[in-house]
């Protein structure tokens, strides 16, 4: 069952003729971890009207003891059945608003953040369309990185555990109304890539996080672990999640000029000025884990110089090539953000950066065609190429003064995700590595 529903109505419909029993209720935590109850469907008419009370307590970044109580309000445009839930009785899925007992939205739920921002667009009448692609890698198991195949990029390898693992992967994601532009493998042994088709943010965010937890539930079927860890096999490239993004008035694209040199508008030369400029500050939200700079090093393919290019992917930001006719086509690729951040964080400060570009008519740099790895740390100096954050540390200290940041994601949950990742780094810069036991305890 693909099809899109769009009331409550059309849900009560839809769990008759599959005889579903139960429907679980999936948000996320301010990190992106996914997060679900059950309820049974006879409690669903109530959970549509007046939503269903929990404890937030315990949920990473919402509310304290004394302020815990928490109502989840099911979406019936989210309905989709589970297809690894299908026996006898079936199991369904909505994706849910996390609001406050008087009814007020919550601030600390990251869906409500992305819908928040995507608000403010469409007063301007702007719908926002991202299209990312997650790449994760497939283990034996969970307790270390042994590989199920050697494949490089875009091999096509014998019939191997792997492919199997990608096609069923693909049809499940079919079932739950999740369009797939395309898959193959990637870089490193092991590493995957599934292409989602381009929806608008908020359809996507949902999409991301269903992405995530199929990928998961069919390796474990297999018998397998699936990861979207950015960087778990030192010397090989880590997995990105690059994001393709457009701005659309109704079916206008507002990205595209057919008389611009680079067949780009105005306003699509400042959004991409605005994701330059703001990158530093975004950073921290785009690659949230102390794992995430692992990846982002210079000669990994992970782009780490800020700068933007058509053809050059070592840039931060790629403009693909327009191809006559597919003017809805034209969009701005930025490259830095990991599958393991959050996806409704991460599309809220993308738009808030390329926005900012947009209201404060940036200037937009000269496109560097030239590979910026193979370049000099003068060469680099002289055109005005920065690097992004080094270590999650530079990253927290950049955005803890960044305006656009806490105006993107709101007091509540910038206060409480920054708190997160400060603790995060502590635990971190304590422990003590194999590497450090290594080198040093056979030398001092």
């Amino acid at each position: 069952m693909s099809q899109h529903l769009k009331t409550k109505d059309d849900v009560f419909a839809a769990i008759d003729k599959h005889n579903v029993r139960f429907v679980r209720i999936w948000f996320t935590d301010i990190l992106g971890v996914p997060k679900s109850f059950s309820i049974n469907t006879s409690e669903l008419e109530g959970a549509f009207d007046e939503g269903m009370g929990f404890d937030g307590s315990s949920i990473k970044g919402f509310a304290r003891i004394d302020e815990s109580d928490m109502v989840a309000k099911p979406d019936p445009t989210t309905f989709q059945l589970i297809p690894w839930r299908q026996q006898e009785k079936g199991v369904a899925r909505m994706f849910c608003d996390i609001l406050q007992p008087d009814g007020k939205p919550y601030e600390g739920d990251p869906r409500y953040v992305l819908k928040k921002n995507l608000a403010r667009l469409n007063e301007k009448g702007y719908t926002f369309y991202v299209g990312p692609e997650l790449e994760f890698f497939y283990f034996k198991n969970d307790q270390g990185t042994e590989i199920l195949d050697k494949g490089g990029y875009f091999d096509l390898t014998t019939l191997d555990a792997a492919s199997d693992l990608r096609r069923d992967t693909i049809l499940t994601l079919d079932a739950m109304g999740v369009d797939v532009e395309y898959s193959h493998h990637e870089v490193a042994p092991s590493q995957h890539e599934i292409d989602l088709r381009y929806k608008d943010a908020l359809t996507m965010a949902d999409q991301c996080m269903t992405y995530k937890i199929v990928v998961k539930e069919v390796a474990t079927q297999h018998g397998y672990h699936a990861t979207f860890m950015p960087k778990p096999i030192y010397g090989q490239n880590g997995s990105g999640m690059h994001v393709h993004q457009s701005l659309f008035k109704g079916s206008k694209n507002m990205m595209f000029d057919a008389s611009d040199s680079y067949h780009l508008s105005e306003e699509g030369k400042q959004y991409i000025a605005g994701l330059l400029k703001h990158a530093p500050e975004i950073t921290a939200v785009c690659n949230q884990w102390v794992n995430s700079y692992k990846r982002l090093v210079p000669g990994y393919e992970a782009p780490v110089y800020i700068c933007w290019a058509r053809r050059n992917r070592s840039t931060l930001v790629r403009v693909p090539m327009y191809k006559p006719g597919k003017e809805n086509a034209t969009r701005v690729e930025f490259r830095s953000p990991d599958p393991a951040a959050n996806p409704y964080l991460c599309f809220s400060v993308l738009l808030a950066a390329g926005l900012a570009g947009i209201n404060n008519k940036y200037d937009l740099p000269t496109p560097i065609e030239k590979d910026v790895y193979h370049m000099s740390d003068a060469e680099r100096d002289k055109l005005g190429i920065y690097s992004l954050p080094g270590s999650l540390v530079e990253a927290i200290h950049l955005a803890e003064n960044s305006k656009l940041l806490r105006e993107a994601l709101g007091d509540h949950v910038f206060e409480n995700f920054m708190a997160s990742k400060r603790i995060e780094w502590d635990n971190y810069r304590m422990n003590v590595s194999e590497w450090e036991i290594k080198n040093y305890l056979p030398l001092l």
